[in-house]
C-alpha cells in the first residue's frame, strides 16, 4: 500500500474520517472510540440519526469484543462468507457505543475481501476495527468509483483493484438464530 500511514493515523486520532475502497463499494469511518467523528459521519452524510452505522475489520476476531456472542447460524455464515460481501447484524455488547447503532441493541459486522482496506485497518488502526457507511450521501446511490466519494479528511487510494460495486447483503441473526434479510446485495441467495 502506498499511503502514509502516519498521516492516516493522525486524521483519525483527531476526529478525522477516511474514505476507502471494499470488496463491495466505497466505505467512509473513523475510530469505534470517537463520537465526534462518528457525529460527522452523520452530518457529511446527511445521515437519519435512526440508521446505525455498522464494523469493519480484516478479520472476524477483532469484531467478536464488540457483540455478545456469534449465534451457531451466524457462525456459520461467517465462515461461509467472511471476507465477503455479507454483513451480519448480531447482539452488541456493552463496548459497542449507542452512537454507533442509533440505540440498538445489535450491531452490523462485515469483513471485506479487499486488500487495500484490510492493511489499511491492520496498520494503522489500533483496534483493527471501523465505525462505517458506505461514501455517500444517504439516499443517493453507493458509490463505486473514487471520484464520487463525498467531502472526507483523507481517501485512501484503490490501488486499481476492481470490487463489487454492489452493496452488501445485510441478514439479521438472533440468539435463537433465527435469521432475517435485511438486505439484498452482492449475495442474492445465502446458503447455509
Amino acid at each position: 500500500m502506498k499511503e502514509n500511514f502516519s498521516i492516516i493515523s493522525d486524521i483519525l486520532k483527531n476526529n478525522g474520517v477516511i474514505a476507502f475502497p471494499t470488496d463491495t463499494v466505497w466505505g467512509m469511518g473513523c475510530l469505534v472510540e470517537n463520537e465526534q467523528a462518528v457525529q460527522k459521519i452523520y452530518d457529511t452524510k446527511s445521515r437519519e440519526k435512526n440508521k446505525p452505522l455498522i464494523l469493519l475489520s480484516s478479520r472476524l476476531e477483532y469484531l467478536l469484543p464488540y457483540i455478545e456472542e456469534l449465534p451457531s447460524v451466524a457462525k456459520k455464515l461467517a465462515e461461509k462468507y467472511f471476507p465477503g460481501p455479507l454483513t451480519l447484524v448480531v447482539k452488541k455488547s456493552a463496548l459497542t457505543p449507542d452512537y454507533i447503532t442509533s440505540g440498538f441493541d445489535t450491531v452490523g459486522i462485515r469483513v471485506p475481501a479487499h486488500p487495500v482496506f484490510c492493511e489499511l485497518v491492520e496498520k494503522v488502526v489500533p483496534t483493527h476495527v471501523l465505525a462505517t457507511t458506505s461514501a455517500n450521501i444517504s439516499g443517493m446511490g453507493a458509490v463505486a468509483r473514487k471520484e464520487d466519494v463525498i467531502s472526507v479528511d483523507y481517501i485512501v487510494d484503490d490501488e486499481g483493484i476492481p470490487f463489487g460495486g454492489e452493496e452488501s447483503t445485510v441478514v439479521a441473526v438472533d440468539e435463537n438464530n433465527v435469521v432475517k434479510m435485511l438486505r439484498k446485495g452482492a449475495i442474492q441467495e445465502l446458503m447455509i
